[in-house]
């Protein structure tokens, strides 16, 4: 039996979204964040050592990483379903967005999370002038420009093909539904039409809604 220790509002919607598309049985281990701090429970370090989610069991088989439980899946039991035959451009475009999500994409919103709570920080009064400071001079000279840079690149990618790897939907589009959504709960979407596209249309297909039915919705704002 395949087994998902499944983190609320987490990068592990991935997992059960493909698992979904798939159609394969498995099992969810259900994990709140702490209240307070956000951050996962220590139970799930008696799963993997650095305590993350999502980890994927297949029998005695532990796989940890989003990208790589998927590429797992989806080359155990894809059955050349949701990736484009090896060798073409689309192969090619495929592995660079698994790898991009995180990446490249990730930390740039990380960055961008950072500045934003350094700034509304709960400090004393005589401080806030400083971590405000502190925050907007990380938002106007390092996230702003380089989010700027991304959403470009991604609408231009977007433009080329309805999906990230091409005309078809695959693997390359569930790792990169996290960072999207991310993306686009940050505010100003003006810029992002095509990016508002493909979350809509990820959001219509079953298996995504029955992935948030198993494990609740996808991401922490």
């Amino acid at each position: 039996m395949l087994k998902v220790h499944h983190l609320e509002r987490s990068r592990s919607h991935r997992v059960l979204w493909l698992l979904e598309e798939l159609g394969l049985p498995y099992e969810v281990v259900h994990y709140s964040r702490d209240p307070k701090t956000l951050l996962a429970p220590p139970e799930l370090a008696q799963v993997h050592p650095l305590g993350k989610s999502p980890v994927l069991t297949d029998g005695d088989t532990p796989v940890a990483e989003s990208a790589a439980i998927l590429e797992y899946l989806v080359e155990r039991y894809g059955g050349g379903r949701f990736t484009p035959p090896p060798g073409t451009p689309e192969a090619a475009r495929y592995r660079y967005f698994l790898h991009y999500a995180e990446g490249s994409l990730m930390p740039q919103l990380l960055v961008a999370l950072i500045a934003q709570r350094i700034r509304k920080a709960p400090v004393p009064f005589f401080l806030r002038p400083v971590t405000g400071k502190i925050g907007g001079t990380l938002e106007q000279q390092l996230v702003r420009p380089n989010l700027t840079r991304h959403v470009g690149f991604l609408e231009a990618e977007l433009a080329r093909s309805p999906w990230f790897a091409g005309e078809a939907f695959s693997v390359a589009d569930i790792q990169m539904s996290y960072p999207v959504e991310a993306l686009l709960s940050r505010g100003d979407t003006t810029r992002m039409v095509r990016l508002k596209d493909f979350l809509a249309r990820i959001r219509e297909r079953p298996a995504y809604q029955r992935a948030v039915e198993r494990g609740g919705p996808t991401f922490l704002e």
